[in-house]
């Protein structure tokens, strides 16, 4: 019930926003700050952008490293990029979970594997994530509207709460002695404290990707420190509030954050362009792949029938 109620509470916080400064904002101005875009600046972004998503597929990579399945490491890519991209659009239990299940069932991995690698890759996600976040608090905190009643000494609280949690995470890696854990009949291997350190790496660098996404987009009007704080912080809120895409949340909370410091204009104008290359393109890369994967395993299938 609380769970509930937090979500709808944040869902009526990012709706009042929403119609709050739609109503203020110069739609023709935002529509010409994306048409402004140099086409170095949108190749530069997606240059980030697709690095950034290679990453990601990394994350599966340590998962079959872990689990010792032994699909070929395109194919886990080619899975894990696909999942991304649809997770990203649709939310996490169609692209995160259910397209992940049924394109490593199709390959031959069973569903306790499956469930391995994808907790990992979770575990990997949000690694990174909490030392961002915690570091970005602490050593960067941003500076927010006067009225709002969270101050800096806030944020360095949660950031030191945030980096205490991914180092519980990697001493568990590097000490427990009981490496298995079991969880609704499914068993979990603690990953060893060196694979905990590259799951760190990886992540974090992923994080600072996206925000540079975004920051090439803002054309320096921001410090890249404050991009990557908002961004962190968007988020979450975007988890929280389960809407496909965060659609809504990722724009409220930077003008929430940042309308005081950078004309509305130009940060829609720039997560508009954000979504285009980071979401929308890479979902319309993700569907041609996913149909090809889905056309051959219906051959291999049909070829295994006829062998037998």
């Amino acid at each position: 019930m609380l769970k509930r109620a937090v979500i709808g509470l944040l869902f009526l916080v990012v709706a009042v926003l929403l119609v709050r400064y739609a109503r203020e904002v110069d739609w023709r101005a935002v529509v010409a700050v994306v048409r402004g875009y140099s086409p170095s600046t949108l190749l530069l972004a997606a240059a980030l952008a697709a690095a950034s998503y290679a990453l990601y597929g990394c994350y599966d990579l340590i998962g079959r490293r872990q689990v010792g399945h032994r699909l070929r490491a395109v194919q886990v890519l080619a899975t894990a990029c696909v999942s991304y991209a649809f997770n990203l659009n649709l939310g996490a239990l169609v692209g995160g979970v259910a397209l992940r299940y049924r394109l490593y069932s199709r390959l031959g991995l069973t569903a306790d594997t499956i469930t391995q690698v994808l907790a990992l890759s979770m575990a990997t996600n949000w690694l990174g994530y909490l030392v961002l976040a915690g570091g970005a608090f602490i050593v960067f905190p941003l500076v927010l509207p006067a009225d709002w009643m969270v101050g800096r000494a806030s944020l360095r609280l949660i950031g030191l709460l945030l980096l205490a949690l991914a180092a519980a995470y990697v001493l568990m890696c590097f000490a427990m002695r009981r490496r298995v854990w079991r969880l609704r009949g499914h068993a979990f291997r603690l990953p060893s404290g060196p694979m905990a350190l590259l799951q760190l790496a990886l992540s974090a660098a992923n994080w600072m990707l996206i925000a540079g996404v975004v920051a090439v987009l803002l054309n320096g009007r921001l410090d890249y420190p404050t991009v990557l704080g908002v961004l962190l912080i968007a988020a979450v809120a975007g988890v929280v509030a389960h809407v496909p895409a965060g659609l809504g949340v990722l724009e409220a909370v930077f003008i929430a954050f940042l309308s005081h410091r950078v004309a509305q204009a130009e940060l829609l104008g720039a997560l508009l362009a954000y979504r285009a290359i980071y979401y929308l393109a890479p979902l319309m890369l993700a569907l041609g792949v996913y149909l090809s994967l889905e056309a051959q395993a219906k051959r291999e299938a049909a070829s295994a029938g006829v062998d037998a």
